[in-house]
């Protein structure tokens, strides 16, 4: 594996904090990664401290005043050699997020190619932060609107993306005009590491100020200090439901702002009208890949009792093709989940399926055999369930698929959305009445709703983001960009008198 790192050239392995292009030793505790794929070590960083954190702060601070004045377009050339540099090293990066996460290599390439995807949507967005001009009710006044940086942005990001999603926020961010600070998951620190050795070479040759985008590995109190800190204008903050909680309160506490990416609990429902093998590809890759460690995957298929038992049986021939192992070789469809405590969190939701009376008809278990170098491999399983069983409202971040069984199309809603989640949800149905209606005001909660497409996966030109649980928060394409900016309101009087506003008459 340290060929993936020569071919990255990652030279500051014993570092985990960087200002850019410039690398800063701290004395925070040795982060070591260890690879889900075999169980061994790949390398290990120097977590930050909190002398280094507010080092980088005051680096990010200096940094915004000078970058907030380049032009967007030019902020946006920057941009565009970064994901040339990205294509350049994507091979390596994808084999690197591949290892250390565990996802198969298709989807580690996939994840770089996203980061590819967002810098080239981001270079036309650099000409597009477009303002709003509104008609004034005072004659001799033009009113409108515009647009400016926030400021710092801190980006806590979790490890089954670990390359991806600090791209969706940094680069939009970038072009905004706001500087970046990092702190990457701990168990995927050698990604975020990687990616900050590719914009290095960008950002010296554009002279670029040291700070705009920064790195800060470390654990939880890190995520806390980025949480308190008043200097950090926006946090962005994906992983679960209860990490997501304690970021909104310690951010809310200073009334600073937050964007959420928190748990899915994501459904997809399989109409009698449905083309039943198109739906079966959306929900075995949905529910298998990843491991079932995606945000978007899917947990809950709610299937059409006409065509229950028939769709049922193409499930399990399904997984029974399933190819498990190494996820660097292209012919296995599942790779390990992260760690072993992701394994017991697995152990104990099947467990407690089955005690509150599901039945598993594609059996679970932790993989044996030479072929698995880790203990990290699981099977992927089924359960039929009862959507009331308290296991189902929760989300596991494993490979088990509940199936559940409905009679008309609006109770088929309802249970997709009775989940405290609202992230990602779809319908397989070819019927115009049934789609229209899951996508109308009655139908499906979440903020993902799709037709004849699965729960996972995502393009980078729509908004990405949920509902409820889920926190809100809106990533990526469309008008995301503008969480990452003040809106600021303007008139100008070009008259020669000052008329007040509804009318009011002052005079002294």
């Amino acid at each position: 594996m340290q060929g993936f790192l020569k071919d990255l050239k990652i030279s500051e392995l014993n570092k985990g904090v960087s200002t850019g292009s410039k690398w800063i030793f701290t004395s925070g505790e040795k982060l070591v990664s260890y690879s889900p794929v075999d169980g061994k070590q790949i390398a290990s960083v120097n977590s930050c401290d909190k002398r280094g954190f507010d080092n980088v702060i005051s680096m990010a601070e200096d940094a915004f005043k000078e970058w907030r004045l380049w032009p967007a377009p030019k902020r946006g050339e920057v941009v565009r050699q970064i994901g040339n540099e990205l294509r350049k090293y994507k091979p390596a990066l994808g084999k690197l997020v591949s290892y250390e996460m565990g996802k198969s290599l298709q989807e580690g390439m996939g994840e770089v190619q996203e980061m590819i995807d967002i810098c080239d949507f981001a270079v036309g967005l650099s000409r597009q932060l477009y303002g709003l001009t509104m008609a004034s009710e005072r004659p001799g006044h033009r009113m409108y609107e515009q647009y400016h940086p926030l400021g710092i942005v801190g980006i806590i990001s979790a490890f089954n993306f670990p390359v991806a999603v600090w791209s969706w926020n940094s680069i939009i961010g970038m072009v905004c005009g706001d500087v970046c600070i990092w702190k990457p998951s701990e168990k995927t620190p050698l990604c975020a590491v990687a990616c900050q050795h590719i914009i290095a070479k960008v950002f010296k040759e554009n002279k670029v100020p040291e700070g705009v985008c920064n790195l800060v590995c470390g654990g939880r109190e890190v995520g806390e200090w980025m949480c308190n800190d008043k200097k950090v204008a926006l946090v962005s903050a994906t992983g679960s439901t209860r990490m997501g909680k304690a970021v909104s309160a310690a951010v809310g506490a200073r009334l600073g702002k937050c964007l959420l990416e928190l748990g899915g609990n994501n459904a997809i429902i399989v109409s009698k009208h449905a083309d039943l093998d198109m739906a079966l590809i959306g929900c075995v890759f949905g529910s298998a890949g990843t491991a079932g460690q995606r945000c978007t995957t899917t947990r809950r298929i709610i299937i059409q009792e006409d065509v229950y038992e028939l769709f049922k049986k193409k499930l399990v021939n399904a997984y029974k093709q399933l190819k498990i192992g190494d996820p660097l070789k292209p012919e296995n469809h599942v790779g390990p989940l992260i760690d072993k405590d992701a394994v017991k969190n697995y152990s104990n939701a099947v467990a407690q399926c089955k005690k509150q009376g599901g039945k598993f008809i594609v059996a679970p278990g932790q993989m044996n055999g030479k072929q698995f170098q880790s203990e990290c491999y699981v099977q992927p399983c089924i359960a039929e369930v009862k959507n009331e069983m308290e296991i189902v409202q929760h989300e596991t971040f494993a490979p088990i698929l509940y199936l559940l069984k409905y009679k008309t199309i609006e109770e088929a809603i309802a249970m997709q959305n009775e989940v405290p989640q609202g992230l990602s949800s779809s319908i397989f149905t070819l019927n115009l009445r049934e789609a229209e209606l899951f996508l109308s005001v009655a139908g499906s909660d979440c903020g993902i709703a799709n037709v004849n497409i699965g729960t996972s996966g995502a393009e980078i030109g729509g908004a990405f983001g949920g509902e409820k649980e889920t926190g809100g928060g809106r990533e990526s394409g469309s008008d995301a960009w503008k969480v990452y900016m003040r809106r600021q309101t303007n008139t100008i009087n070009y008259s020669d008198s000052l008329p007040l506003a509804q009318g009011i008459k002052f005079t002294v």
